[in-house]
């Protein structure tokens, strides 16, 4: 089992983020060591320039603005509907990517008591994260109702779940702002928010959906020839 040289964050802003946390927890659970990275970078030219100049095997978890812009910037493809990836692992200078942002939002949802599979989701934006929330929670068997946003929730393989109206389960604002931004109030029996600072709570939805999508990064990703020996949602979370 060999470590990457680098693991860490991209994006802007990237400050508040447990992500570099999480990769250490894990790969002293798993173990494994590498050097910590941080790419503060808010277009993918820049980021494409920080990147070629780091040497070596690089994992990195991709947030905002960056993730609808990786793709097309690294020629891999991204989920159907989803045009975008918060996963990324150069391995022998080849880049390929994930997006867990879908799976990490049903996980967290489940670690709640809701299930994905009969409940219904009110869901307000149409940007990359709430694209692949919007395929994953499709896929579970759950239906979906959108609210307008900064963007609208453009067709996609979801479509099929889509519910012009009626009570929602579960809400979820993705164009509260980052970094521990306010979500605006919708209709649902239980609201989640999914945008944290470095104050957030590890019992709150938005780092336990963060976990979650870090797990699966590395199930789906950076290890999966060891996905049974990675540490349970519960076990990474207890160690933030």
């Amino acid at each position: 089992m060999v470590s990457p040289e680098y693991w860490g964050i991209a994006g802007d802003p990237i400050s508040h983020s447990p992500t570099p946390r999480m990769f250490s927890i894990i790969g002293e659970f798993m173990g494994l060591k590498s050097n910590q990275i941080y790419i503060q970078s808010s277009s993918i030219d820049d980021f494409l320039t920080q990147v070629s100049e780091i040497k070596g095997d690089i994992w990195i978890s991709c947030t905002s603005p960056l993730k609808h812009a990786v793709p097309s910037g690294l020629s891999v493809n991204s989920p159907e509907g989803v045009f975008a990836l918060n996963q990324l692992m150069r391995s022998g200078g080849r880049w390929s990517g994930a997006n867990t942002d879908g799976w990490g939002f049903i996980s967290a949802s489940r670690h709640l008591g809701v299930d994905p599979s009969i409940a219904t989701l009110r869901i307000r934006g149409g940007g990359s994260a709430a694209r692949s929330i919007a395929a994953a929670w499709s896929s579970e068997g759950g239906s979906i109702i959108p609210e307008a946003g900064r963007r609208p929730l453009l067709n996609g393989p979801w479509d099929g779940s889509v519910l012009d109206s009626g009570k929602a389960d579960l809400a979820v604002d993705m164009d509260a702002p980052p970094a521990g931004g306010n979500s605006v109030d919708l209709e649902g029996a239980l609201q989640v928010s999914v945008s944290y600072d470095d104050k957030t709570s590890k019992d709150e939805f938005a780092v336990i959906m963060l976990a979650a999508q870090h797990l699966r990064a590395w199930e789906q990703l950076f290890l999966p020839s060891m996905v049974n020996e990675l540490p349970s949602l519960d076990e990474l979370l207890s160690s933030i």
